[in-house]
């Protein structure tokens, strides 16, 4: 009986001590790429190939001051704020109000109309990207914020219908009935009870929307040729040269560009978590 015990302890063990080798391994695979990134942006070109794995000297920021001082950094900054903030915003207003309409009211066609958002997340948009271009030359928009912004929405609207809907749906309907008893209308019922129920979702929502906008570099090289309307991803290649590039600078810029999603992921983690493990238990 004791041996018996021992070997399913140690089983149990064996497994849980695999699962965080596996674990650990991962996060070193995925968080290497980044300190490099961060180490490289304090050292010198030859610093970089000489020794790229090295602790450098974090006090020497000359790479830093001169993305900061002397290139368009804070431009592309402003342009990929503005257009990541406005489609993240529309995202979550459009994809919320047609979730809840699909996840809570009965009508004819709603699951088909749930399918087509679906059908979104099967269709590549960049495989229409001619016709695309021709609709919003049309349309005057080359060359606008305006264009990034509804494709991003439209590339968005399906994953977050599909996990706000999901979201809905597990709330109990005895919420809505009781405000309705009270007098609340629709709109009411959806800002003040369901809007703060379905947080977390729309925290994920975001999340999972945001770091591809914010990385895109694909749709703003087609749509924008303006220097003043380039993003950060599209932007940071003007600081590699045709016959040399400042490594230091370069990777002070990535480093620069990636710190507002990491810090917006830190302050929005708890929400995070809360969402992906919310009905995990009843």
């Amino acid at each position: 009986m004791r041996k018996s015990v021992e070997s399913n302890t140690f089983r149990t063990f064996g497994w849980d001590g695999l699962i965080q080798i596996l674990l650990i391994g991962n996060s070193i695979v995925m968080l290497a790429p980044i300190v490099i990134m961060v180490f490289s942006a304090f050292k010198t070109n030859a610093q970089i190939f000489q020794s790229p794995f090295s602790i450098p000297d974090f006090t020497n920021v000359k790479s830093i001051l001169r993305v900061w001082n002397e290139t368009d950094f804070l431009l592309y900054m402003g342009n990929s704020l503005i257009v990541t903030g406005a489609s993240i915003a529309l995202i979550l207003i459009l994809g919320t109000m047609a979730a809840y309409a699909i996840a809570r009211y009965e009508f004819r066609g709603s699951g088909l109309i749930l399918l087509f958002f679906l059908a979104g997340l099967t269709l590549p948009l960049k495989l229409a990207i001619i016709p695309l271009f021709i609709q919003m030359r049309d349309f005057g928009l080359i060359d606008s914020r305006l264009s990034l912004i509804f494709i991003y929405v439209a590339t968005g609207l399906p994953t977050t219908v599909f996990i706000m809907t999901g979201f809905i749906r597990s709330l109990p309907n005895e919420l809505e009935d009781a405000a309705r008893m009270d007098g609340a209308n629709e709109a009411r019922i959806m800002w003040s009870i369901m809007l703060p129920l379905v947080r977390p979702a729309m925290v994920i929502a975001a999340i999972q929307n945001v770091v591809p906008i914010w990385n895109d570099f694909f749709f703003p090289l087609i749509f924008i040729q303006n220097n003043n309307l380039k993003t950060l991803p599209q932007g940071l290649t003007t600081f590699m040269g045709e016959f040399g590039t400042d490594w230091g600078v370069l990777f002070s810029g990535l480093t620069l560009s990636a710190l507002p999603i990491i810090i917006l992921y830190i302050a929005l983690s708890r929400q995070f978590i809360n969402g992906m493990t919310a009905g995990a238990i009843k």
